[in-house]
Order: C-alpha cells, then sequence, then structure tokens
C-alpha cells in the first residue's frame, strides 16, 4: 500500500516568486502637502531611486524630481530653492519643476536636451500625489483621487497623520481587503470584532469592501453594498466600514460606528503607500473625525484623538503581522476566506502596459463572505478567551 502521506504529489509547497523592481501605475500619496511647504527641498526614496520635492518660491507649485542631478549626480535634496527651481550643491545647475535645466551660472549656455526625471504630481485632500507610470504616459482623465468634502469643511477635525516603514512587499497591505477573519483574531484580539456583514466589489480602477459587526436584520432599510446615506444612530450595527482602494495605493476608508447607542462616530481613515523598493514600501495613517455640534473644541479634540489612536493601533497591529510573515504567491484557502485570487488578479492590472490589461483584471466581481459558520466559532473562542484571562487575573491577584 502506498504512503499518500509522503508521496511527492501530497507534498505541500509554497510559492514566492522573484519580485520584479516594477512599481505600480498609478497615483501615489507622499503625504500631507504642507510638509513640503517650508522653503527647502524634502527628498525621499520611493520607485527604487531618491526624489526630491520641493516649493516654487513663486508659483507655490510643489515640484518631484528624480534627486540626483544628470550632471555629475549631486543630490538636490541637498540643495537650494531658488525661484521656481532647485539648484544643485555640486555645481548650481539649476532645474524646474518640469525637469528642464533652467540656468547653469558658470556656462555660456544651457544644452538644449538638459533634463531630468520630473513626476506628474497633483494635490487632493491637503495631501501631494505622484502619479508612477513604467510606460511614461500621463494620467487618464478618469483616474483621479476623490475628494473628501470633511477634509476641507469646519465640521471635521484636521487631518492626523502619521507614517511607518515597513519592510515587506506592498502586495501584503491590500491582500487585507479580503480578510475577513482577521478582524476577529487581530483586531478584536480574538475576543470580539467578527463581521456579521462583508462583501467585495472589483470593478475597474476600484476595489471596494462592505463589513459591518454587530447584530443584522433580516430585511435591511438600506442597501449595505452601497454608500450608507442615513443617520449613523440609525444603523442597526454596531459599526459599519465602506472601504475603497483607488488604484493600487489609495485606500480611502469611511468608518461609522455606533457602539454606545448615544454618540454615534464617523471617520474617515486613509492608508496610502507608495514603495520604496520591492521589498519596502512607505505607509501612510491619516484620520479626520466628524465634530459634534454640542462639544466644544477641546472636547470635540479630546474625542477624535480617542477614536484616532484606536484605529492607528488597530493598523499598527496589521504592520506587526506583515514584518514577520512570509510572502506566499499560492496562498491554501478555506471556504470562509474571502475572494484573495480574484483580488490580485485585480492588483495585477497596475504592474503590467496598460495593452497587456486583461478583461478579467477590470471586470465587475462581487462576491460576500457568508460568515454564518464562523459567527458561533468565534463567540466561543472569545468565551474561553475572556473565561482565561479572568482565571489569570483572579491567579495573579492571588500570588
Amino acid at each position: 500500500m502506498s504512503n499518500l502521506v509522503n508521496s511527492p504529489a501530497e507534498k505541500a509547497h509554497i510559492i514566492v516568486s522573484d519580485l520584479s523592481e516594477r512599481f505600480a501605475r498609478g497615483w501615489h500619496c507622499l503625504g500631507l502637502s504642507d510638509q513640503f511647504r517650508d522653503g527647502k527641498p524634502h527628498t525621499l526614496e520611493a520607485f527604487g531611486t531618491q526624489l526630491v520635492v520641493f516649493e516654487g518660491e513663486h508659483s507655490k507649485k510643489l515640484n518631484v524630481l528624480n534627486a540626483f542631478c544628470p550632471h555629475l549626480g549631486g543630490n538636490l535634496g541637498e540643495g537650494t530653492v531658488k525661484g521656481d527651481n532647485i539648484a544643485c550643491p555640486f555645481h548650481d545647475w539649476r532645474w524646474a519643476g518640469d525637469g528642464k535645466c533652467a540656468a547653469i551660472p558658470y556656462a555660456k549656455r544651457v544644452p538644449p536636451r538638459a533634463r531630468t526625471q520630473s513626476f506628474i504630481t497633483c494635490e487632493e485632500n491637503k495631501q501631494l500625489f505622484v502619479w508612477h507610470d513604467p510606460e511614461g504616459n500621463p494620467p487618464p482623465t478618469d483616474v483621479i483621487i476623490p475628494r473628501l468634502e470633511g477634509a476641507f469643511s469646519d465640521g471635521w477635525t484636521d487631518w492626523s497623520w502619521t507614517t511607518e516603514a515597513v519592510n515587506t512587499n506592498s502586495r501584503e497591505l491590500v491582500d487585507n481587503l479580503v480578510d475577513v477573519a482577521h478582524f476577529f483574531y487581530i483586531h478584536g484580539y480574538g475576543k470580539g470584532g467578527g463581521s456579521t456583514y462583508f462583501k467585495n466589489v472589483f470593478e475597474g480602477n476600484f476595489a471596494t469592501q462592505y463589513l459591518e459587526t454587530g447584530p443584522q436584520t433580516e430585511h435591511s432599510s438600506y442597501q449595505k453594498d452601497a454608500t450608507y446615506t442615513g443617520d449613523i444612530g440609525d444603523l442597526a450595527c454596531m459599526s459599519r466600514g465602506e472601504t475603497t482602494y483607488h488604484g493600487p495605493s489609495y485606500l480611502v476608508s469611511r468608518l461609522m460606528v455606533n457602539f454606545t447607542g448615544d454618540d454615534p462616530v464617523e471617520t474617515y481613515e486613509i492608508l496610502a503607500h507608495y514603495p520604496v523598493n520591492a521589498n519596502k514600501f512607505v505607509l501612510h495613517m491619516g484620520f479626520i473625525t466628524r465634530k459634534r455640534a454640542d462639544l466644544d473644541a477641546e472636547k470635540n479634540a479630546a474625542r477624535a484623538a480617542m477614536v484616532n489612536e484606536i484605529l492607528r493601533i488597530g493598523t499598527l497591529q496589521d504592520v506587526a503581522i506583515w514584518k514577520t510573515k512570509a510572502r506566499i504567491d499560492n496562498p491554501l484557502l478555506c471556504d470562509s476566506d474571502g475572494p484573495l485570487y480574484q483580488l490580485r488578479r485585480w492588483y495585477q492590472q497596475f504592474f503590467v502596459d496598460v495593452a497587456e490589461i486583461k478583461p478579467e483584471m477590470i471586470n465587475r466581481f462581487e462576491a460576500e463572505t457568508d460568515t454564518r459558520h464562523a459567527l458561533p466559532v468565534w463567540d466561543q473562542q472569545a468565551a474561553e478567551k475572556i473565561a482565561q484571562e479572568a482565571r489569570e487575573a483572579a491567579e495573579n491577584a492571588n500570588a
């Protein structure tokens, strides 16, 4: 009798393909615009090189160039902003925001082909974005950053913004969009937070997650896989999230929470990243919260700070996992996992030439992940963990 357990055909194997240095086509957020508006050049590592960001003195436009001067390689980030140009610290060559050499003070004339790599930029939601495309094409007119009116309203808080460098491939971050089970085990600490509604929709440039926790009614008064337009206090569930990737690297999450029933909270969370290299990305975490009209400025600020910190800790829980996990190209899934392979197929469109984008990468795909089997299991696991912690606390108190 053959031993199937040891049969080569039955042996599990993990596929980890070589990572290419091709970076995603799309808009990438570099941070809040104001951090670059101090009259100085700012250097950052991105897309396998270094970039320099500077504000024109007269134009007030934020410009992004390759940080290395094509003359003899001086780092423009160590240079000086002079007018609307950045001057190299090595030989004072002046570079305009469009990449053209504007002046060489000691030369009779500027070489007609003197230019360096420049990046198309835009500002939205008080954030700076650069367009990256390996083919060198400009962004299509319909590929834009969504405007969040709350970012410009006195009825919302200012951005609370932090960054985190993560030494892994950015696909690990994107995979989270379909990972229903990790909300219980990671964000709920194994004691709560299981999703009672979870659906993904992928189409074109967008990948969306709709999530709810807490009670569900048999007949909902609103469409669960669409933007909720009602009063948050009227939600039957405890929390609801509407989360969308706009392209490969800019995630906007509208989070609605009504745990106590008397203080509904609405927050926008931004998770934006740009690649440093194939095995490292910089993650931006930003939060704005709708103010309560009945609270003064100090109380609104304290309320928002508490919400922001809870959400930031949640993201850092994911970061801790990404920093130690392996990258797997052939994940073994079960019947209660989300549509991971379909999400990766959608994500792949940003890493191939436009002419090579296949219909299945951009055609509409919908999948609701059924958690009815998982929920009682999670409830039992939560009860066991809470009981265990109570026993340990009692033993420590009596020690």
